[in-house]
């Protein structure tokens, strides 16, 4: 603890150039000398004010599944991790590498929606509008620090165990700008809540965010479904059933991810890296060693969909090793009455969206 403090005081000095940068920078924009791009097509922004570990691609995720059907929509990222530049739509027959994990996974979860990378937010939406001339709304990944772009609705999201209020700037934090910059959001979203959910705990939160007039406050969790083959996705099994396990990772925030694991019986080993890792062969045959030390005859990898994409370059290895992997779906699932508020809230902004 001592050592923790000791650490946060020695980097505090660079937390404080680093957020006087990052507070000229949004003083421009609030002053009009910089200027925010507006769009005549509704631009859905989903963020955080924290560095990863929020849970944005399962919220994208849920928003496409609620809008995908109605209207043709779109997503735009940055793309980050991909080694690529420039604007890029992307395919489900690219790699991690060519387009970046997370838009990766959305293009092959949802075949029919365009998914765009480009570093310059500005500049995808004008190429995308040319590119896709029918689309009705496009989902920004991402964007709520870039202000380039102003969107029409903009939602950040913040972890219940790692909430923006208890947190500090880079480096000695998380936060990518000053707490206060919450103020933007039109809605928040308390991510990553626990399965034994209160109302003295769901008070408790509102009372410490303080939510500002007309900003709206949902609290949602994670619900993960049965692993399924990485090789056959039609094959799905059980993790409560005898079976021990190796879990390969390289998301931002383990942490919720492990409390649910840990609430099998099951033995298992977590190979951790740093969130957007991309996988070597060293990683790999590091797994596989592991994996064949484990007594169990029941035995198998774990990863999650994120991670997954990452594992293709090294797919026909794995099969070739006849090693068993297995990955875990995660959907997004709100508490309370707040789906149906959520949902109504998203189409009334849709509905209601003047050009």
């Amino acid at each position: 603890m001592i050592r923790t403090w000791l650490i946060r005081i020695l980097l505090s000095p660079f937390a404080l150039l680093y957020g006087l940068g990052v507070w000229i920078r949004n003083g421009l924009y609030s002053a009009g000398l910089l200027k925010s791009v507006e769009f005549n097509i509704p631009v859905i922004s989903v963020g955080n004010i924290a560095i990863g570990g929020t849970g944005k691609s399962p919220h994208i995720e849920y928003l496409i599944q609620l809008l995908g059907a109605h209207i043709r929509l779109a997503t735009l990222s940055r793309g980050y991790g991909r080694k690529t530049r420039g604007y890029i739509a992307a395919r489900p027959s690219m790699d991690a590498a060519t387009v970046g994990d997370e838009p990766l996974q959305f293009k092959r979860k949802f075949a029919d929606i365009p998914v765009v990378v480009s570093e310059s937010r500005t500049f995808g939406i004008i190429r995308m509008l040319q590119d896709y001339p029918d689309l009705q709304c496009i989902l920004l990944d991402d964007a709520f620090q870039h202000r380039s772009v102003k969107p029409g609705l903009n939602i950040m999201l913040t972890a219940y165990d790692a909430a923006f209020f208890d947190d500090f700037l880079l480096p000695v934090g998380r936060l990518r700008e000053w707490r206060r910059g919450y103020r933007r959001a039109d809605a928040i979203i308390v991510t990553k809540c626990p399965a034994q959910w209160t109302p003295r705990m769901r008070q408790k939160m509102i009372d410490k965010i303080r939510p500002q007039a007309g900003q709206q406050l949902f609290f949602s969790r994670f619900d993960y479904g049965h692993p399924y083959s990485f090789f056959n996705p039609q094959h799905r099994i059980e993790l409560g059933s005898g079976r021990d396990w190796v879990m390969i990772s390289a998301i931002a925030n383990t942490d919720y991810l492990m409390q649910y694991l840990e609430g099998f019986e099951n033995k298992y080993h977590l190979m951790a890296f740093t969130d957007h890792h991309h996988f070597t062969a060293n990683d790999i045959s590091q797994m596989v060693q592991l994996f064949t030390q484990l007594n169990n005859r029941e035995k198998f990898v774990l990863t999650t969909e994120k991670d997954a994409v990452r594992l293709e370059p090294h797919r026909q290895y794995l099969y070739e090793k006849r090693i068993p992997v297995f990955v875990l779906p995660v959907q997004v699932s709100f508490l309370d009455d707040d789906q149906d508020r959520f949902d109504r809230y998203i189409r009334d902004f849709l509905l209601n969206f003047k050009v």
